[in-house]
């Protein structure tokens, strides 16, 4: 980030993160809404991750190829576009109150998120010097934290408020926040047609100082860095999709209103944990600093699992905080030194968002048939995963290698 070319492009690419902060952060009250509103059961209204997720797993590696030809900024305007284009199928689906109209329309929404978290989440590591990519990942990210908890406050208001008007039986207020967020966003796709992005070539990745020994599937860091990421998605997904349910079925007396005002503060403390995590990284290498954080949410997740009334609430609270940094470091750790590959790599790491997909529905498949804290018991071994790669897994080897394909790319440079 020392060269002034790269800061506009890292604000607009900023802005980005969070765009598709606020779509999440909207996501989590949904299924709570919807399932009073459409009377669909826990495990039921868990398909709105699917089919969110899901999209990451089916859209990213397209994504990739067409980054790969054409380049980041073609990635981000089609990502902008198809987000636009979910938002306003929104509508429709209100007017119908079909369940199923609601996944397709988040299920386009979510490819085109996919889109933008496949071009932005690279582009941010290589617009600058890699040993600081940890870093200023982490600060982008931030600003999808600021995203995710400003839409629960918003969602928390118009799903759950006491006026008739926004009385839970209601999806008006459902139709008028998506025609916004289609609006707003078709705006920020006008902008990013009209500016110049600078396109950081295979060559210009190797002269700042990345190699590439073998494969990509060959690298370690990377293909453990893929499986790490889907457990840690799958544990960030699932914590937030029963976040309100365990608030309510607690026993403290907590309204479905206060429980969503809760998970605005959850997502606020998760914000805050990006902005401490990203101080933090200044004199803690990023590895300990992911491996401590995993290790404090296994024993946040023991507490939450007991259920011991609002000490598991605070420690249901805490656990957001200390995934913040997470998403972020796997990536940046996941694609160090790939060189050519790191589009491609890039497109497994947002595929293995899936996880976010599957796992959550067996969380609901727990809550409905034994208890809600019960499945909690998946997230805390997912975060089992993120410290064994925080641990050993990010390692790179045999680093300074260098293929025969990237000598071509250097020596037509």
């Amino acid at each position: 980030m020392s060269k002034n070319k790269y800061l506009l492009p890292i604000i607009m690419i900023t802005s980005l993160f969070f765009l598709w902060g606020f779509a999440y952060g909207l996501l989590d009250v949904l299924n709570k809404h919807f399932q009073e509103t459409l009377n669909v059961t826990k495990s039921r209204s868990t398909l709105l991750q699917a089919a969110y997720f899901g999209a990451y797993f089916l859209i990213a590696l397209p994504a990739g190829y067409l980054m790969n030809r054409y380049g980041y900024k073609t990635g981000i305007i089609l990502g902008l576009l198809l987000y636009a284009f979910g938002a306003f199928l929104f509508y429709p689906a209100a007017e119908a109150a079909s369940f199923n109209l609601f996944l397709l329309a988040l299920f386009i929404l979510a490819s085109g998120l996919t889109c933008l978290e496949t071009a932005a989440n690279p582009y941010v590591t290589v617009l600058g010097s890699p040993e600081t990519a940890a870093h200023r990942l982490n600060v982008s990210q931030c600003f999808n934290g600021v995203g995710s908890f400003m839409g629960p406050i918003i969602a928390s208001f118009l799903f759950f408020g006491d006026s008739q008007s926004n009385n839970p039986e209601s999806l008006e207020s459902v139709k008028m926040v998506y025609v916004i967020i289609g609006i707003v966003v078709l705006v920020v796709a006008g902008i990013f047609v009209k500016t110049t992005l600078p396109e950081i070539k295979e060559d210009e990745l190797l002269q700042q100082g990345s190699r590439v020994g073998k494969p990509m599937l060959q690298h370690s860091h990377f293909t453990l860095g893929v499986v790490t990421q889907f457990f840690y998605v799958a544990a960030q997904v699932g914590v937030a999709a029963l976040f309100i349910n365990y608030c309510t079925d607690n026993g403290v007396g907590i309204s479905n209103a206060k429980a969503a005002t809760l998970l605005s503060v959850a997502l606020i403390l998760f914000t805050a944990g990006r902005f401490v995590g990203t101080v933090a990284m200044r004199y803690v290498a990023a590895p300990k600093l992911l491996a401590a954080y995993a290790f404090i949410n296994i024993i946040l997740c023991v507490v939450v699992v007991l259920n011991q009334a609002w000490i598991s609430v605070y420690a249901l609270l805490a656990i957001f905080f200390f995934m913040s940094i997470m998403f972020p470091t796997i990536f940046a750790l996941s694609i160090k030194n790939l060189g050519h590959h790191t589009k491609k790599a890039s497109s497994f790491l947002i595929m293995s968002i899936v996880g976010g997909a599957l796992v959550p529905y067996f969380m609901g498949l727990l809550a409905d048939h034994y208890a809600t804290s019960i499945a909690f018991l998946i997230p805390m071994a997912c975060f089992v995963v993120v410290f064994m790669y925080g641990l050993k897994g990010y390692q790179v080897k045999n680093e300074n290698e260098i293929t025969n394909a990237d000598k071509k790319i250097l020596s037509d440079a």
